[in-house]
């Protein structure tokens, strides 16, 4: 019998969310799918792992705890719907709070904070200052927020951070929900993820031991 051989590339981990109520197509699940064949191609000398997510408060941390235990990656990039936005919106942080919302299963947070013995405010471990700079030099509408919300996007990110605990670069980028046309298409927003990779993956420790 044959064993697998270990891929020993960096991984980096891209996730994008399924439907919640609401917005029964989530264009971050799409988007991430495509930035991960084209990044394969762009950056053949790292692992690239997608993962949608489930809209779930009780699943989806759980389960990006379960991708960074798993994976080790040296970078771990979230992709989320915002309806009210028409650009690359770039997160700062996360707070350690649940908007009293219902979940694509219909469920309520069962708490008031994600995490009781938690820190109030997790902040993200990218340079955004030159993520934006990169993207707007790329033609690509962008902000910058420290809002995430207090739904699934937000608990995703708290998460995520508390899971790396300072061992790899951590972000969140909120796209439009509605990408049928400009200012930001399919094909930009892919396009403007991509280089969002390339400017974090050049701040992030790319040495950190091979997952298996």
């Amino acid at each position: 019998m044959m064993l697998k051989k270990t891929d020993t590339r960096p991984t980096v981990l891209l996730t994008g969310f399924g439907p919640f109520p609401g917005v029964p197509a989530n264009a971050s699940a799409e988007v991430v799918r495509r930035v991960v064949r084209r990044a394969r191609r762009t950056f053949p000398e790292l692992r690239f792992v997608a993962a949608v997510l489930p809209t779930e408060w009780r699943r989806a941390p759980r389960l990006v705890a379960a991708l960074h235990e798993r994976y080790r990656p040296v970078l771990a990039l979230h992709f989320g719907v915002a309806s009210e936005t028409r650009s690359i919106r770039l997160e700062t942080q996360a707070e350690n709070v649940c908007r009293a919302s219902p979940d694509a299963a219909g469920m309520l947070p069962t708490e008031a904070s994600l995490c009781p013995d938690g820190p109030a405010k997790r902040h993200v471990t990218l340079d955004i200052s030159a993520l934006a700079e990169a993207l707007e030099a790329g033609g690509w509408p962008c902000s910058i927020s420290n809002d995430a919300g207090g739904y699934l996007c937000n608990a995703v990110l708290y998460k995520s951070l508390a899971s790396a605990d300072g061992r790899c670069a951590v972000g969140f980028v909120h796209i439009p929900a509605d990408l049928s046309g400009p200012p930001l298409g399919r094909e930009e927003t892919v396009a403007a993820a991509l280089t969002i990779i390339e400017v974090a993956l050049g701040k992030a420790d790319t040495t950190a031991a091979p997952s298996a």
